[in-house]
């Protein structure tokens, strides 16, 4: 018995509720950008500042390169398996099923508190414009309210994010129009976020600076998941990825370099939230409130799709049996979305009243990573190993770009904390123990999945 294959019955048949086929690519390109938070870029934008002399434009172009080499490997193994899972299912598919299980493992520890640490961020922000009421009702408010969305359906997700994603394009285009406003009449040196203010200088900086920022785009992969929702998966979802990671450093560059236009100065009031010094250079107190009031609803909208996107990955791992396919791996008959998986990661959520902001982000990051890592191991072991598809271009497309990517995500791993890499491990070892108990200590192939319409 080479793999232990589910059932096709298990996996969907007519009597089986299956994903609705609603999302082309514009409602896939959203959910992607709503994910990535555009406005995410003012998250660090204090602490980038500082580091890179402000050249914060710089970093974000460079960590956009770096990932535009990750998001073309999501985008390849798309178009190979067109099925909910993401990194989970490519690397159980190219690697095997033990392999698969740890990519998808670590792939939820980035996915499941990606929701929290946009609850805690709700918390705090609101909680600061409202001091009378405290941080954790607003967090269980977002919690409860995301959940009826998501447990409605992917439908309900998309037409909520076309208003979140509209909130801030107006935000957006309001700090524009203030910024370039108060430009007017002062003398301006349009290359002054390139060349920086001279505090410090090297490339070595920006490279440091990009590595944090490679945060803000965690999230480009989350359009993968939706595989088995997409009318046509082999094409909407390869150019949505693409499409959405382009457009987001587009935004992410534009709006850092405008910003130092605005406040040429890495001294602010808080670095943790310099850009409220920045907003209010621009436009004032209104600015101020006003993009605290986008911000907030970028946290709900990336809470509302990374909920969505995680939920997807334990109901793939749940339907091949490696979690337990009664409880995970069935589809609501009235909603066709996966509920109890979504009603797990909400109350996994409600960690976000007491966890620390820094652990978390760490985490992500971690969770992350390992997936960019093995989704470009896979294109190499799938396309060019397996298939061996070496002829003229294909050595580029198969080998060298994947592994360019591989060595840039690798690169991005030295800016880890050793905190991040013990948290992280320690859920590694959780996987194995895990993985050790379904395959009865190693001696049972590890649940696949049928992968069959």
């Amino acid at each position: 018995m080479s793999q232990a294959a589910i059932p096709a019955t298990d996996v969907g048949t007519d009597a089986a509720p299956k994903l609705k086929r609603v999302l082309g690519v514009p409602s896939l390109v959203l959910f992607g950008l709503v994910y990535m938070v555009p406005l995410t870029v003012f998250t660090t934008y204090g602490i980038v500042t500082e580091m890179t002399g402000g050249r914060v434009a710089v970093s974000y172009l460079i960590t956009l390169v770096a990932m535009l080499f990750t998001a073309r490997s999501y985008a390849r193994m798309s178009v190979a398996y067109p099925y909910a899972g993401s990194a989970y299912v490519y690397t159980q598919r190219s690697f095997g099923g033990g392999v698969g299980f740890l990519a998808g493992w670590s792939l939820m520890l980035d996915y499941l508190f990606l929701p929290m640490i946009n609850y805690l961020v709700i918390g705090i922000y609101l909680e600061a414009a409202f001091p009378a009421v405290p941080a954790w009702v607003f967090i269980l408010a977002s919690i409860v309210i995301v959940t009826v969305l998501n447990v409605i359906g992917i439908v309900s997700v998309a037409r909520a994010n076309v208003v979140i994603i509209a909130v801030q394009a107006v935000f957006i285009g309001a700090f524009v129009v203030f910024g370039l406003a108060s430009l007017s009449g002062q003398q301006v040196d349009p290359l002054a976020p390139f060349i920086g203010d001279g505090t410090v200088e090297g490339p070595g900086v920006l490279f440091a600076g990009a590595a944090v920022l490679c945060l803000s785009f965690l999230g480009f992969d989350s359009v993968s998941t939706l595989a088995e929702e997409a009318k046509e998966p082999t094409r909407s979802v390869p150019r949505a990825i693409m499409i959405t990671t382009i457009a987001a450093g587009v935004i992410f560059i534009g709006l850092s370099y405008l910003a130092q236009l605005v406040f040429p100065s890495n001294v602010f009031t808080d670095v943790d939230s310099a850009a409220l010094d920045v907003m209010q250079t621009a436009g004032g107190e209104f600015l101020a409130v006003f993009f605290t009031a986008a911000y907030v609803a970028g946290a709900a909208g990336s809470a509302l799709t990374s909920q969505a996107s995680v939920s997807r990955i334990i109901y793939a791992m749940g339907r091949d049996g490696v979690l337990p396919t009664r409880v995970f791996g069935r589809l609501s008959a009235r909603f066709k979305t996966p509920v109890v998986a979504v009603l797990c990661v909400s109350a996994v959520s409600l960690l976000a009243i007491w966890i620390d902001l820094g652990l978390l982000a760490g985490m992500i990051s971690f969770g992350a990573l390992v997936a960019f890592s093995v989704v470009n191991l896979s294109v190499i072991k799938h396309y060019y190993l397996d298939r061996k598809e070496r002829a003229g271009i294909q050595v580029l497309r198969n080998l060298v770009l994947p592994l360019i990517g591989f060595a840039l995500t690798v690169w991005l791993w030295t800016s880890l904390s050793v905190e991040t890499f013990i948290v992280g491990l320690s859920w590694l070892a959780i996987g194995v123990v895990l993985l050790a108990i379904v395959t009865r200590g190693f001696r049972r192939p590890t649940p696949m999945l049928d992968l069959k319409e």
